[in-house]
């Protein structure tokens, strides 16, 4: 049984940063990533990375601004998110799966954290 806990959300002025990390227990998911949801808004992907081999994919709207990564055995998950532009306020969740097309279709999902950038 997975269990995902973020934490690290706030309020920030346009251009700052934040990190959130998820703390993950559970074995086995070899698919971790990072959505997100804007009131009126569709969820959205914003990160992944393939916890074998290290491989990470963004979204466009976030390329080069945020940066994915895992920690201390895979248990822990983080996002760095530097300029921070208004249209990213949402709540991020963090995500897990045992294979990318769980992670695309349905994937487990913490509770979220809110970002919100003014």
């Amino acid at each position: 049984h997975v269990q995902l806990v973020e934490s690290g959300g706030g309020s920030v002025q346009a251009g700052g940063s934040l990190r959130l990390t998820c703390e993950v227990s559970g074995a086995g998911n070899s698919c971790m990533g990072w959505f997100r949801q804007a009131p009126g808004k569709e969820r959205e992907g914003v990160a992944r990375i393939y916890t074998g081999s290290g491989n990470t994919y963004y979204a466009d709207s976030v390329k080069g601004r945020f940066t994915i990564s895992q920690y201390n055995a895979k248990n822990t998950l983080y996002l760095q998110m530097n300029s921070l532009k208004p249209e990213d306020t949402a709540t991020y969740c963090c995500a897990a799966a045992y294979s990318p097309l769980e992670l695309a279709t349905r994937p487990r999902l913490g509770q979220g954290t809110q970002v919100t950038v003014s």
